[in-house]
């Protein structure tokens, strides 16, 4: 197993295989509600010095379900042109996310995975085998798919116990 194969696992391991797209929706369903009962102020938390504070969270989860759903698309679409990677620690840094309002950023958030939804629901499952390389690795649309699943899981696990956990003590 590559450096690669191991990495994407972590992610892989948290999804339902068989009905991941309901996953999808699930996961997407308690990241809104987490969100919706923070306050501004609360958004504004980082459980550590040099973490994001939950307001820029969200936005990476906006930020990676676009770039992950553009990879499968591009894939879906049978274009072979290898995609580049991203620095999420450059995005995070660069978006501003902390001057946005958390209502803004719930709302982008649930247009982002609202049409996630509907497009790799439409997929056949011949399309979800297609491949394509992103970032000089081949990953085929539907573990793309699923990972936008389980790096959202795994982000919520994170949130729940290093961000919820302080922000009730």
């Amino acid at each position: 197993m590559t450096d690669f194969e191991k990495y994407i696992q972590r992610y892989l391991d948290l999804v339902p295989d068989e009905e991941w797209i309901d996953a999808l929706d699930i996961a997407g369903g308690r990241t809104f509600g987490i969100f919706s009962d923070l306050t501004e102020e609360q958004g504004l938390f980082a459980y550590d010095n040099g973490k994001w504070t939950l307001k820029e969270l969200l936005q990476h989860l906006i930020d990676t379900e676009k770039v992950f759903a553009y990879r499968a698309m591009t894939f879906a679409r049978q274009d072979q042109t290898e995609l580049p990677g991203f620095d999420e620690e450059l995005w995070a840094k660069n978006s501003h996310a902390n001057d946005r309002s958390l209502e803004n950023l719930i709302d982008e958030f649930s247009f982002v995975r609202k049409g996630s939804i509907l497009f790799f629901d439409d997929l056949s499952g011949e399309v979800l085998q297609l491949k394509g390389a992103a970032n000089g690795n081949a990953l085929s649309v539907e573990t793309i798919g699923k990972l936008i699943v389980g790096h959202n899981i795994h982000h919520l696990n994170i949130i729940e116990e290093r961000y919820l956990s302080k922000l009730k003590s």
